[in-house]
């Protein structure tokens, strides 16, 4: 599994091209070949990039849902909308597809951030304006989320 480190501010040209930042384009050397899917994100107004093999891995978890199930159909289509596959040109750049710069409000100025194994790519001031919501809460979701978990010597605190 990857785990990409970074956040990083770029500009998009008027075609919707990203140069990738060169750490970040150095942690993706590994799985850059195979190619990349970016989508809408759930939770937020982002986008978000997987290496192939990660999206793979996730599409054997959806496969195995029930599609005779309505509600496992709608998550599945919805999950879905927008998919595209994307690649780094020869000289780094990413191509963002129209429509989905337009779902994220991507102009001109974006932040590439990693999340674990995937990439967020978001307008530069919604990310600043998500990290800024987020700070009076993170002290509790951090408690909430990982407050629970056994003291098992990861060196997390």
């Amino acid at each position: 599994m990857l785990n990409l480190i970074g956040t990083y501010e770029c500009k998009a040209d008027v075609k919707g091209r990203v140069m990738v930042p060169a750490p970040l384009k150095k942690q993706l050397a590994s799985v850059a070949q195979e190619g990349f899917v970016i989508k809408r994100a759930v939770f937020q107004p982002c986008l978000e990039m997987y290496p192939m093999k990660e999206w793979d891995a996730l599409m054997l978890k959806m496969g195995e849902l029930n599609r005779f199930s309505r509600k496992n159909n709608d998550f599945i289509r919805r999950f879905t909308a927008g998919v595209k596959t994307v690649e780094l040109d020869s000289t780094g750049r990413l191509l963002i597809p129209k429509d989905l710069m337009a779902f994220a409000g991507i102009d001109k100025e974006l932040v590439i951030s990693s999340a674990i194994n995937i990439v967020e790519i978001w307008d530069k001031d919604k990310y600043e304006q998500a990290i800024d919501d987020a700070a009076s809460d993170f002290a509790d979701l951090a408690e909430e989320v990982m407050g629970n978990k056994s003291n098992d010597g990861d060196g997390v605190s």
